[in-house]
């Protein structure tokens, strides 16, 4: 704790910095008034809404240092696994690649958007998931942190999946947890995703006669870190009805420090860098009555930015039902609960890992591993 001395002068220094960012607040008011005439009530339509989501990093891990595994597991709002694997950061990725693939050469969804992309191994569809040979050949180098982007990837492989390459038997709303953007592939392999994904919803609505609406939305966003405070002064969403508006791209830019992350489809052709990373237009949603009600930022494909109405109707009508987080979409919530490996199912994989790495001590070992096991961590219990 701070002594009596110093508080007095801690706060003061606290209120001025406050003050000299007061330019930045009347900035920021002066912004988002602009948007008040393009907030739009929301009016409930019923149709189905599906989700695909991966399970949250922190529910999946299985650690017992210095081992450490990813569970992988993409589940839809219904509970259906859709794709499920583990890997470890030393785990081979041209044996992952090989993996998507069947003896009969049949794909898994991860598989198919290889295929589809037009390439062979992981390392191709993602800078950032390094090399078999890289991890063969000098494993210390390698980040970790590839575990993630894989799951990411399969998770977007299970979207691209689901759209592209299986029916509907009725009007559709896919919801991705988490925006329409990404970093994680190569090149320019997220745009021809992309440019697929749209012409299988065209295709759909013209043999199918099946409407099929993308979003994805966000629990956190740095847009929304920037521009809340300053809407919350100035009611820009009041209160009454659901209500949402569109952020403008100059609005988005100026909250991401990398630029392109708000470069739309709308700028290609137009110079600079094309936009390889975005497939969204945002906007701003409260699915609650109240001005109180969370604000939750929300991706509707570029493409399809046009049907905001009915989309954000179709995404009320699942979002008053949202239990445990209140106007928040039931079937993100759904999904994320089935995707999460927990409790028993949990304990028992944790076993399997600790008995792995028994059989890999020598028999005369074991029982000097079985008494580091069982060996009480007092120091944790103690700061727990």
């Amino acid at each position: 704790m701070f002594d009596t001395d110093s508080l007095p002068q801690i706060r003061n220094a606290i209120e001025k910095c406050t003050q000299d960012q007061n330019k930045l607040l009347q900035e920021l008011r002066a912004e988002v008034r602009t948007l008040r005439d393009e907030v739009k009530t929301i009016y409930p339509r019923t149709t189905t809404s599906i989700s695909l989501v991966a399970s949250d990093g922190g529910n999946n891990k299985l650690v017992f240092d210095p081992f450490y595994v990813q569970l992988v597991r993409v589940v839809d709002s219904y509970g259906k696994q859709m794709f499920l694997d583990a890997v470890s950061p030393m785990t081979d990725t041209d044996e992952v690649s090989k993996k998507q693939f069947d003896d009969a050469g049949s794909p898994t969804p991860l598989g198919t958007l290889m295929s589809d992309l037009e390439v062979s191994t992981l390392n191709e569809l993602s800078p950032m998931i390094p090399s078999g040979e890289k991890i063969r050949n000098d494993p210390q180098s390698v980040n970790s942190s590839w575990v993630q982007v894989y799951r990411d990837i399969s998770e977007w492989a299970v979207l691209y999946d689901r759209i592209c390459h299986r029916d509907f038997a009725t009007d559709t709303l896919l919801v991705r947890d988490g925006l329409l953007r990404s970093k994680i592939f190569r090149g320019e392999l997220f745009t021809k995703m992309i440019h697929k994904i749209e012409e299988s919803i065209d295709r759909i609505k013209k043999e199918d006669h099946r409407n099929l609406y993308l979003v994805g939305l966000a629990k956190h966003s740095k847009v929304i870190e920037r521009y809340g405070m300053a809407m919350a002064i100035e009611d820009v969403i009041p209160s009454g009805d659901a209500k949402y508006v569109r952020i403008p791209r100059d609005m988005e830019a100026k909250a991401y420090k990398w630029q392109e992350w708000a470069r739309g489809q709308e700028s290609s052709g137009k110079g600079g860098e094309s936009p390889k990373f975005n497939a969204g237009d945002m906007f701003f949603v409260r699915f609650g009555p109240k001005t109180g009600d969370p604000v939750w930022p929300v991706d509707i494909l570029s493409s399809q930015s046009g049907k905001n109405q009915q989309i954000f109707a179709y995404l009320l009508s699942d979002a008053i039902d949202g239990f445990p987080i209140p106007y928040y979409p039931k079937c993100l919530q759904n999904a994320d609960k089935f995707a999460q490996v927990v409790d028993l199912d949990l304990d028992i994989l944790q076993d399997v890992v600790l008995k792995s790495v028994r059989d890999l001590v020598e028999p005369e070992k074991t029982t000097k591993l079985d008494n580091f096991l069982f060996t009480p961590d007092l120091t944790g219990r103690r700061y727990q």
